[in-house]
């Protein structure tokens, strides 16, 4: 039997016609899709319902055109017949229809046969297939989350309510579509572009964490942190991607306002990501980076430096710089000090390896080449639900002045173990009335020992002596609580054992909710022995002197009478001025023993009723007597003051006043003495128009031996002793004593006294 060609084409085109006939007339919906799942044929069941015709259908995507047919497990189901090559049977419910389905998939020549019954009466087993779509579908419609399920290419099989609240879209609008042509992403170019890379890295099997801000409809904008997670089968090919996104809108502009915030900080502030690349550096950071980049190199600053410096600083840099020195590692580290650059880069590391919060100082570069400043670096990882470190936050701060403060603090902490072990002075420390700490010095001092100090058993009340005047405790107490430290003072202090120590102390207070202070004792009594010594010579001089000089005035003033009995004038003169000498030599010495009384406090005074008019008479012309070359005016009260006291010594003090006022004013005539008495006092003022005092000689003006004028002026002779008496003889009486003077014209003295009462 012959082969005829034509009657076999013939035949097959009426077998394809009649197949094709069948299969339109089939009640359920048939598509053909290729491996692409591309549409290649879609019977007219297929094409009512979907609504459309077979020219639109063939050739599209299967999963775009069929909106109310897509579904995350039909998509598995397709994936399965294509990997097996064998029918597979589904059952689910569209998530735009609600409708249940049944599709058979089996695999064809050109690709996939996809049949689709609609079922209205679900089975048993439907109905518990039901339930469970259903609460997969609440818990998608009700989730906090944005989440989607998407082809590899990035195809939408599902996706939750909220994503289409926002953009105010219907489900079966983006169902089966790119997610990046969707609304909220292809308004925002970079966005979507974003998202495109991000798919393209889920399609090789690499979860894809980004941040992006999205537009869902015009006007609104918001901030989404999202996770695209690759879903792998049994082959280890992905089959689909999950795309979970968080609202962090708000977080966002919390973080643009603290990063507002962080612009103004003076600190410098960057954030990290787990690998220690820079992600956010604030403005001060930036200002500082880019100052530096306009400043010279660090091979011309090196320059400056003097060679033995130059070549450690160089080889510091050489043994920190290694390969492995990532970008930002190596920017950061250019403004680092060399010697500084190996150990702040040994600390980050290890930061970023154990996860531990870390702290150090360092020093960065200033705009003068060769100059640096100390700043203290911070470094807190954030950590997620996970404990994993998401970001690191650090600061550095500016702690020049600290680091200088701190220097300067421990110079000076050197100087004061100096002191506290000083083998001169006695330094303690007292809270209240306990000795809290002391040098061994002061303990040597006192006798105590260490262990009686660190179990404050040394109380203040114990150096003090029973009969020692109060007032002089009392006035050191004042001083420390008024000025917070108090001018040097003599004092005994009682030794543990018993014995008696003069010393020189002084000290300074710290007001608190205890009265603080640190006292600083010097051994006197080595210089109180002298002095005692010295006093007692005085007064042993003295005494032995004054005899034979009140011996010798006597013979001298009987001689004198007898020679003017006989006529013989010419030695009068002579034997006057003898008699003078002896005068001031008899003053002088009776000064020295009332001044070695007084320091004994032995020095006796009488207790009378004293005309002060008389005193100052009598004074006055024994003075007008002696010395012809001045003329004293005197300026009287309208009544005679009354005051109880001692009148020779009162006459000894205006005596002391008005010769001092002669002796230092050589170029003047007169001298003047005014007085004034109210019903309290009476106050005495002896006025010269001498040479003066210079200030800052004034307040020593009073003190024993001390005298106003250089030792090489010899026109003013004296031992100054006279204003040093003058002012014990007021302050016996209860008065007081001031001084007026300027150089080059003249001096007052001022005493007041109190008046006898009636």
């Amino acid at each position: 039997m012959m082969f005829n060609p034509q009657s076999s084409e013939s035949s097959m085109l009426t077998s394809r016609e009649m197949l094709l006939s069948t299969l339109e007339t089939l009640p359920d919906a048939l598509f053909v899709v290729d491996d692409a799942t591309t549409i290649v044929y879609a019977n007219a069941s297929a094409q009512t319902m979907l609504g459309t015709t077979q020219e639109a259908l063939v050739g599209n995507s299967f999963w775009c055109l069929a909106p109310h047919l897509v579904s995350t497990a039909l998509y598995q189901a397709v994936l399965k017949a294509r990997q097996t090559r064998k029918l597979t049977d589904v059952e689910y419910r569209s998530p735009v229809t609600q409708t249940w389905f049944h599709a058979q998939i089996s695999p064809t020549g050109v690709g996939l046969a996809v049949v689709f019954q609609e079922n209205t009466e679900p089975t048993q087993c439907q109905d518990a297939l039901y339930q469970s779509e259903q609460r997969y579908r609440d818990l998608l419609e009700h989730s906090a989350e944005r989440v989607a399920m998407l082809t590899p290419e990035g195809l939408i099989l599902e996706i939750s309510q909220r994503p289409l609240m926002d953009a105010q879209v219907q489900l079966k609008e983006v169902i089966g579509k790119s997610l990046t042509a969707v609304p909220w992403w292809s308004s925002v170019p970079h966005a979507q572009r974003q998202l495109c890379a991000a798919i393209e890295q889920a399609r090789q099997g690499v979860t894809v964490r980004f941040e992006a801000r999205v537009c869902p409809h015009p006007g609104r904008y918001l901030d989404l942190a999202l996770t695209l997670t690759p879903q792998c089968g049994t082959n280890q090919q992905v089959e689909y991607l999950i795309c979970r996104g968080f609202d962090i809108t708000r977080y966002k502009r919390v973080e643009e306002e603290l990063r507002t915030v962080l612009d103004t900080v003076p600190q410098f502030v960057w954030v990290r990501r787990p690998d220690g690349s820079i992600a956010y550096c604030n403005r001060r950071s930036h200002d500082y980076a880019h100052m530096m980049s306009e400043q010279c190199t660090e091979d011309e600053w090196l320059q400056h430096l003097p060679p033995a410096d130059r070549q450690c600083i160089q080889g510091m840099w050489h043994t920190a710089l290694r390969t492995d020195i990532t970008h930002d590692e190596a920017v950061s580290l250019q403004f680092v000090h060399p010697e500084d650059r190996e150990r702040v880069l040994a600390l980050q590391r290890q930061a970023l390896e154990t996860g531990e919060p870390y702290e150090f100082e360092y020093r960065l570069r200033e705009r003068q080449p060769g100059t640096y400043r100390w700043f203290l670096s911070r470094g807190v990882p954030l950590r997620s639900e996970e404990r994993q470190v998401v970001q690191w936050v650090g600061t550095c701060t500016d702690i020049q002045r600290q680091k200088q403060t701190e220097d300067a603090l421990h110079q000076s902490q050197e100087r004061v173990n100096h002191l506290m072990s000083s083998s001169v002075i006695g330094i303690f420390f007292a809270e209240g009335d306990v000795v809290v700490e002391g040098n061994n010095t002061f303990l040597r001092m006192t006798g105590y020992n260490r262990d009686e100090l660190c179990r404050q058993c040394i109380n203040w009340g114990s150096f003090t002596l029973p009969t020692s005047k109060p007032s002089l405790f009392q006035q050191v107490h004042q001083e420390l609580v008024v000025q917070q430290d108090t001018t040097p003072f003599e004092a005994e202090l009682v030794c543990k054992d018993g014995s008696r120590l003069d010393v020189l102390m002084g000290g300074v207070a710290f007001h608190g909710e205890v009265l603080q202070g640190i006292g600083f004792v010097l051994d006197n009594s080595a210089r109180k022995e002298l002095e005692q010594r010295k006093d007692h010579f005085l007064g042993m001089v003295s005494h032995e002197l004054k005899t034979p000089l009140t011996s010798l005035k006597l013979q001298t003033q009987l001689l004198r009478k007898q020679l003017g009995k006989q006529g013989i004038y010419n030695a009068d003169t002579v034997l006057s001025r003898m008699e003078a000498q002896l005068n001031m030599v008899t003053r002088l010495v009776g000064e020295l023993l009332d001044l070695s009384k007084i320091q004994a406090g032995t020095l006796e005074y009488a207790q009378e009723t004293v005309n002060m008019d008389d005193v100052l008479q009598e004074v006055v012309e024994i003075v007008q007597q002696m010395q012809t070359t001045h003329t004293i005016v005197v300026h009287r009260a309208a009544s005679p003051p009354l005051l109880v006291g001692d009148k020779d010594r009162l006459e000894q003090m205006l005596l002391n006043l008005i010769s001092n006022a002669i002796k230092y004013s050589p170029g003047a005539n007169t001298i003047e003495v005014d007085t004034k008495a109210s019903e309290e006092a009476v106050t005495l003022s002896v006025h010269d128009q001498g040479i003066g005092i210079p200030r800052e000689q004034h307040e020593k003006i009073f003190e024993r031996f001390y005298r106003a004028v250089a030792p090489h002026q010899r026109a003013f002779p004296g031992l100054g002793m006279g204003l040093y008496i003058v002012a014990e003889i007021v302050k016996y009486h209860g008065g007081s004593i001031t001084m007026e003077s300027e150089m080059g014209k003249g001096s007052t003295f001022q005493v007041t006294l109190p008046l006898k009462r009636t």
